[in-house]
């Protein structure tokens, strides 16, 4: 054997060698592209669905605020009437009354009034209590729709 065929051997062996080292590489390759390709597959889904439930979410919120507005424009009404007409404005009270000692009644009395501060805080309370219902309302909803479902 002469030097030229053993460096021809020399040189398939690498040859050889070289290939069965592409040939694994490449299946290793093939595992994680295949890997990688699942991951982005349920990462696409995950989008979707949390793409989905943040548009669900921004109409619950849109109808929550739209009622809240509704609502304020409501008690606004009102109050411009009350504040129009305030011989309209009714409280319904009790108050006992001490029969042993009382004083001679008067027929022609004013009826009696709410002080400007308990009309002013009877407002305050009703726009109140119209957030806090929009408020509970947004959150039962979000809590049947997202936590219990």
């Amino acid at each position: 054997m002469n030097n030229l065929t053993k460096i021809i051997i020399i040189i398939m062996l690498c040859l050889i060698a070289g290939l069965f080292w592409v040939i694994d590489r490449n299946k290793i390759l093939k595992q994680k592209y295949v890997k990688i390709n699942e991951t982005l597959t349920q990462q696409i889904v995950e989008n979707k669905n949390y793409q989905l439930r943040i548009k669900q979410l921004y109409q619950m919120d849109t109808q929550r605020l739209q009622e809240l507005a509704s609502a304020k424009s409501e008690i606004d009404r009102l109050r411009s009437y009350a504040e129009r007409d305030p011989e309209r404005v009714y409280i319904r009270a009790s108050c006992a009354t001490n029969d042993a000692n009382s004083t001679p009644r008067v027929d022609d009395a004013t009826r009696a009034r709410p002080t400007d501060a308990a009309i002013r805080n009877y407002w305050i309370l009703r726009e109140r209590i119209a957030q806090s219902e929009s408020i509970i309302l947004g959150l039962q909803d979000y809590i049947r729709q997202e936590c219990i479902n």
